[in-house]
Order: structure tokens, then sequence, then C-alpha cells
């Protein structure tokens, strides 16, 4: 039992690192200098990175619910 909740947490914390570096890798490709006023180029960084956190871990959320509720099938009937 403790060690299908250790597992699952495993997964999930991988899920959410993998999603979080895809979207990282996604928002640094796109150019938003024209947006960043001069002087607060430390809080668009740090804007970035919450940015990234939030769709990468929603991202994650999705697929591990997915998952779930694929593994919930058998339980229909």
């Amino acid at each position: 039992m403790f060690s299908s909740i250790g597992l699952t947490a495993i997964i999930s914390m991988v899920s959410h690192l993998i999603f979080i570096y895809i979207t990282w890798r996604v928002i640094t490709t796109v150019n938003i200098d024209p947006l960043i006023r001069k002087g607060r180029e430390t809080e668009a960084r740090i804007l970035i990175i919450f940015i990234t956190i939030l769709i990468g871990t929603g991202v994650s959320r999705f697929f591990l619910d997915f998952i779930q509720w694929s593994q919930d099938l058998m339980y229909l009937f």
C-alpha cells in the first residue's frame, strides 16, 4: 500500500519536472524583450519562471489525471 503511494509521488514529481522543463524550453523561444520595461528585467524573469511553473504543472496534472481516469475505467462495469 505505502509503496504504491510512494511510487505515485515519484511519478508525479518527475512528471511535473519534465513538463516544467518542456514549458521553459517553449517559453524561452518566445521573444518577450519588447514587452519588458527597462530596469524591470529581474521581475520579468521571475514572472516567466512563475508562468512556466503554472503552465507546466497544469499540463502535468492533466496527464496524470488522464492516466488515473483511464485506470479507473475498469470499475465502470
